[in-house]
Order: C-alpha cells, then structure tokens, then sequence
C-alpha cells in the first residue's frame, strides 16, 4: 500500500462520508418539524397546518429517499476502501452499524411508507402517530452511527483476540461519552439545519407572493423561532464535548493549542512506539474555526431573525430580509462540514484510536484503483446532490397545491386555500 492510496482513500471516505450527513442532518431536523406542525394540525384541525405537513413533508421524503442513495453508497466503499477496519473492528464497529440498518431500511422506512400512503387511510391519530414513530428512528439511526464513530474515537468495552477487536462490555460501547455527547450537538445541529432552511424556502415563497402567502409566513416564524434554542442547544452540547474529546484524544485537542504538540508527541512515541502522531494542524484548526465563526454569525442572525419575525410589515414585504435569509440556507452545512473535519482530521493517524493505524486499515488495492474509485464515487456523489438540490427546489416552487403527499385520490383535489390571517 502506497501513500498515495492512503492519501486517496482517506479523501474518498471524507467525500462519501461528509456529503452523506448533509442529507442526514435535514432529514433529522425536518422530520422533527413535520412531526410538531402535524401534531398542532391534528389538534387544532387549521387547515393552514394541515398544508404545512404536506408542504414540508414531500421536502423531506424527496431528501430522505436520496439520503438513502447517498448512504449506500458510502456502505459500499467502506467495504471496498476499508478491509483492514472491517476485519479488525468489525465484530464491534459493524455490529452498530448493521443495527443502524435495521433501524432505518426497515423500521424507518416501513413507517415512513405508511405515513406516505396512509393518507386518507388512517385514523389521523394513527397517522400522526406514524410520523412520530418516523422521527424517534431518525434519531436512534443517528445514535446507532455515532456509537459506530464514538468507538473509533474512544474504544471501550473490547478485548483484543488473535490481533481481531472482541466485544466484552455492551453497555460501555452503547454509553460511550464521546458518542452520547456527540449525539446530542448533531441532534441540536440538525434543527439549526432545518430552521435555516426552513425560513430559507418560506422567504423565497413570501418574494414570489405564492397564493399561500398566510402558510409561508407561519413557517418562517417557525423556521426562526427554532433557530436560537436549536443553537444554543448545539453550542452547549459542543463545550460539553471539547472536554470530552480532551481526555480519550488530547492530540485533537492539542492541534488547537502547537505549544502542547511536542510533548504530547513524545509521550505517544514512547507509549505506541517511533512515528509521527501529529495530525494535520492547520486542517484540524481550520475545521475548528470555521464550525465556531459560522456558528457565531449564526446565533446573531438567528437573535435577529427572531426580533424581526414579530414586525408584521417586516415578514410580508422587507424583501433584503428575505434575500438574507435564503441566503443563510447554507450556513449551517457548511459549519457541519467544518465540525466533521475537526473532529476527522484531529484522530490522525489513527483509525481506531491507540489501536489501529489509518495506514493499516486501507484495502490492499493500488494507487490506480482507488483513483477510479475515488472518481466513480465523487461523480455519482455530486449528481444526487445536484438532484436532490434540484427535486427540492422543484417541489418548493410548486408549493403544495401540485404536490402529490396527502392529495385526496377520492376527488384527486388538494384542501381549500383558507382566508389569510396573521
């Protein structure tokens, strides 16, 4: 195995792996959004909310069903790319991630098909009970992968035989402290995502006066009323978690601190044996401070968002807030991908921490296959995101009129427009 390779490898699981959790991140939040508004639908009867669900719901299956693409994708180069991990780890890195498979091809998805097709079918009680049965698996699938992920942070609860990882403790992998604290600041980051976005598409229906301008603007006072707890929950979660990932990786966390490298890398040599223990600093400091600056542009957007969303002129007609606020869509993948790398790159060079080397996990293929891999990969990687992109800015121009989620095949006719109101 070449360094080439290695160097190739390493960047096709960043690709395959970060492009992944975009979908996953909306697909959380907004599953959590739909979930509420049709919980206050089904209590209240407000035909306005009654839309709402269908409006974001068809959003969030179109982003769900690619999500799913984009992860198989990723399952696949894990075991093309990634033999060593597999055969070392596996009995317990695979364990959690094939119960993350039961959780979301099985149960997530059987209940998201009823919820699809059961419109009109269900009692409404049934039915709202099916999203939220949706929502609590999209949580537990995300569990499932952080418990995954924590274990390559922080291995506990394993017992090395014949050179293979065995498990011998499941209640430490599953409480894994740096796969529960991890846990918590995604599922806050997924709502910051989905508040984003959410006030993001409403604006652009607001700007271009669709008929259903009453129903925009309550989705936009609720995309931006999410946003600040969504936020502040993230940023408390992501404190708790620096000390976390300061015990079990003090090299991480040294990146961010040169003037404690050196001794940190002498104590490792001596600990693990001669060879260079230091991840790559300015990458780990850039992923760093990039997830901490957007997230502070973030919260101060947010705080004024909120202020804003309770000027009644303001939320029908400020244009340039509107155009802000589209243009804020972004900010949260971004600072998603910046944390991810942080957290990534600062493991280097380990796989599994204190135990197997990122050198020594990558298949035994040449520099030539792994590149035609990695270009097979980044290819069909940035088409489903150009067509998810694409199917969800389609079906947010329709609006919810056109959209076929929760259409009545009895009259084949969409709910009434209700009269406008504040």
């Amino acid at each position: 195995m070449t360094e080439e390779t290695l160097e190739l490898a390493r960047l096709q699981f960043a690709l395959t792996a970060g492009g992944h959790f975009l979908f996953v991140a909306l697909t959380i939040g907004l599953a959590t959004v739909v979930a509420c508004v049709q919980t206050w639908a089904t209590l209240s009867r407000n035909p306005v909310h009654e839309r709402m669900v269908r409006f974001w719901g068809q959003l969030y299956v179109i982003n769900y069903a690619m999500g799913i693409l984009t992860g198989l994708v990723m399952e696949f180069q894990f075991g093309l790319s990634w033999s060593g991990l597999t055969h070392f780890a596996g009995n317990i890195f695979g364990a959690s991630l094939a119960m993350e498979t039961l959780v979301a091809f099985f149960v997530e998805s059987t209940f998201l098909g009823l919820w699809i097709f059961g419109w009109h079918r269900l009692n409404r009680w049934a039915h709202l009970g099916v999203i939220w049965v949706v929502t609590i698996t999209s949580y537990a699938s995300a569990y499932w992968i952080l418990v995954s992920n924590g274990f390559l942070q922080n291995p506990r609860g394993f017992a090395v035989d014949n050179g293979v990882l065995k498990l011998t403790d499941a209640a430490a992998v599953l409480s894994n402290p740096n796969a529960i604290v991890a846990f918590f600041h995604i599922a806050g980051a997924a709502m910051v995502t989905a508040g984003f976005f959410v006030a993001g598409v409403s604006a652009y229906k607001l700007m271009r006066k669709t008929p259903e301008q009453d129903m925009f603007r309550k989705s936009l006072r609720i995309g931006v009323f999410v946003t600040v707890p969504a936020l502040i929950w993230t940023v408390i979660a992501g404190g708790i978690q620096f000390d976390v990932v300061g015990d079990a990786q003090p090299m991480k966390i040294a990146a961010l601190h040169p003037d404690r490298i050196a001794q940190l890398q002498d104590q490792m040599a001596a600990r693990y044996g001669p060879g260079n223990y230091v991840p790559d600093t300015a990458l780990v400091q850039t992923g760093a401070n990039v997830m901490l600056g957007l997230f502070a542009l973030m919260f101060v957007l947010a705080l004024l968002n909120n202020l804003l969303a309770f000027i009644r002129p303001v939320v029908r007609y400020f244009y340039p807030w509107h155009v802000l606020l589209i243009a804020a869509i972004p900010l949260p993948y971004v600072a998603m991908t910046a944390g991810w790398i942080f957290r990534e790159a600062g493991r280097q060079p380990w796989l599994v921490n204190g135990l197997l080397k990122t050198s020594s996990a990558v298949s035994p293929v040449s520099a030539g296959e792994m590149r035609f891999s990695l270009i097979a990969f980044t290819s069909l990687f940035a088409l489903l995101i150009a067509l998810n992109v694409w199917l969800l800015a389609r079906a947010a121009r329709r609006g919810p009129d056109a959209l076929g989620l929760g259409r009545d095949e009895s009259t084949d006719q969409p709910a009434p427009l209700p009269a406008a109101s504040f």
